[in-house]
């Protein structure tokens, strides 16, 4: 059923309420500042005498009139521009906001937003923001006490962050803020087809893949980590991410303890779905792990990844084909992508 056409008062009181559920049916125009936006924009708002609406976008650029960037009405779609304040809106306020809430933020039912969210993102909004509070204290962490950082990042109770991280933070929160301390990191320099490879391991997963690196590094990284050289539990490991090197597939089985930001993370996974053989681009990535626009942001998470190969960040690509950069070199960047293309 076709929705009945608005009077530019109702336009008017929907734009002074920011109504999301009416983002797409009109375009807001702002004839003092030049610019057009959604009826759902943040920015503040303008004088009645200033402001005409149009039906389109082409329509309003067609009366001299550019897009807001920041709302981004030509570039974002409705269901983007909706994720988007709900992320917004979880980072700034206290405490997760409920379903309830963010669904009538953006005007969607409850059930509807769940799945949108979802596939944005990757995690529910309830998930999303539970790692938002938990990144925050690996952040505190790094700068202060374990106690403040605990009650900075929203958890009410010390017991409440050791339960939400129990099995995810893989080092404990004291070792986040020291370097390691109390971790036993056990490692191995092997000889592959790719040259030189450096494999490190907590209890929980590999922290470190790389090529032409030594101990060195992980002291660097971990000042005071107990690096221990092999084991036999670790061979086990070892010889698991030595066959994922030398015989490309499937290695989603091999545990991993990595940490970085909400972002990063949605990047890491993102790189962990691209089946061997396949490539992706850097805004093919930042879409897919939830905000479209953030390549530059994908291209640091990328170069962030502590892991080669078992988070694959040599199956990512410039648009156009080409290679791009690969923190150790194209040659080991273009083998790999050959040998999984076979």
């Amino acid at each position: 059923m076709t929705p009945a056409p608005l009077t530019d008062d109702e336009r008017w009181r929907i734009a002074l309420a920011k109504d999301r559920r009416y983002d797409g049916r009109f375009i807001t125009g702002v004839h003092s500042t030049g610019i057009y936006c959604r009826p759902s924009c943040p920015a503040r708002a303008p004088k009645r005498e200033n402001v005409r609406f149009y039906a389109s976008c082409a329509e309003a650029e067609a009366a001299g009139l550019r897009p807001c960037k920041r709302c981004a009405p030509d570039t974002q779609s409705n269901e983007e521009a909706a994720v988007l304040a709900a992320i917004d809106e979880i980072r700034q306020t206290d405490g997760a906001p409920s379903l309830n809430d963010l669904a009538a933020l953006t005007g969607y039912s409850a059930a509807h937003f769940q799945r949108l969210f979802t596939r944005a993102t990757g995690l529910s909004p309830a998930a999303y923001a539970r790692a938002l509070r938990e990144e925050r204290a690996r952040d505190a962490l790094a700068e202060g006490s374990v106690t403040d950082a605990i009650y900075e990042a929203g958890f009410g109770a010390p017991s409440r962050f050791y339960e939400a991280t129990k099995g995810k933070l893989g080092m404990t929160p004291s070792a986040w803020a020291n370097g390691g301390k109390g971790v036993t990191i056990r490692w191995a320099v092997v000889t592959t087809s790719l040259g030189d490879m450096l494999v490190a391991a907590t209890d929980k997963g590999v922290c470190r893949l790389s090529f032409n690196e030594d101990e060195s590094e992980l002291a660097r990284r971990f000042p005071h980590a107990e690096l221990v050289q092999g084991g036999g539990t670790f061979a086990a490991l070892l010889a698991q991410v030595i066959a994922s090197v030398e015989q490309p597939g499937d290695f989603a089985h091999i545990p991993l303890d990595v940490k970085g930001t909400v972002f990063q993370e949605a990047c890491w996974r993102a790189l962990r779905e691209i089946p061997p053989g396949e490539t992706r681009t850097y805004a093919e990535i930042a879409a897919a792990a939830g905000n479209p626009k953030a390549v530059r942001a994908a291209g640091s998470a990328n170069a962030r990844n502590n892991v080669a190969v078992l988070i694959p960040c040599h199956r990512v690509i410039r648009t156009g084909g080409d290679l791009g950069g690969y923190a150790y070199g194209l040659d080991i960047k273009r083998e790999l992508l050959n040998r999984e293309a076979k």
